[in-house]
């Protein structure tokens, strides 16, 4: 195990880090370092608040897999099931409403998609995914929105990460992209459907969140 560890370290110091402030991955896809970086403690208190009312769990896929990220909702939330992948306005677990979207979410994604070339950029759904050391969300494409003309907006907090970017096909080399807290990446347009996912993730600590790395997807769900 701590051959692994060391091992998943050294990959992820190895990919570099000094790259551009704005970073064009391509058509409609940015990456902003440092864009959410002030604003951080204020999301992690918020993401506290949410899951409050509704904890962290890791949902199971429709083949039956547990997924290995843990994740909450508010807004519209996103959900997996044997029942298949959609969005709902009700926790299944506990058959309320989630929690609605906090103001600075909403204002900060709103702020970004416009950065990316995508004004008036709403969202109405937010997907929160907590990450431990060990956990990975592998290559896929977030396809269960029916507008799919609005972007996606995705924001890092806490331990850093290599984002895969990859194609539009699966088997599509991906690029590797190492996320700090605060990066964000706006995507849609032509690259609205590229695969994408998170390396497994390495042991490390961040001042904010300790061994954890947050990510919030802001979609438009309706």
């Amino acid at each position: 195990m701590s051959q692994m560890r060391g091992a998943a370290t050294r990959d992820l110091l190895a990919v570099p880090t000094d790259g551009p402030a704005t970073e064009h991955l391509g058509p409609g896809a940015t990456l902003f370092r440092n864009f959410a970086r002030a604003e951080a403690p204020a999301l992690i208190a918020a993401i506290a608040a949410v899951a409050r009312e509704a904890p962290f769990r890791n949902m199971t896929t429709p083949s039956g897999y547990r997924m290995s990220v843990a994740m909450t909702n508010c807004g519209t939330g996103w959900v997996t099931d044997r029942g298949g992948y959609r969005y709902a306005a009700e926790d299944p677990a506990t058959g309320r409403n989630w929690p609605p979207l906090p103001s600075p979410f909403v204002a900060l994604a709103t702020r970004a998609a416009a950065a990316g070339g995508f004004p008036g950029f709403v969202p109405t759904g937010c997907l929160i995914n907590r990450y431990e050391p060990g956990t990975k969300l592998s290559l896929h494409q977030d396809k269960d929105e029916p507008d799919r003309a609005a972007p996606i907006v995705s924001i890092s907090l806490g331990v850093p990460a290599i984002f895969l970017w990859g194609g539009l096909r699966r088997a599509d080399r991906p690029r590797r992209l190492r996320l700090e807290s605060g990066d964000v990446v706006v995507w849609g347009g032509s690259s609205r459907l590229v695969f994408h996912g998170i390396d497994t993730l390495a042991r490390e600590d961040h001042p904010l969140t300790g061994s954890h790395r947050f990510n919030l997807t802001f979609r438009k769900t309706n």
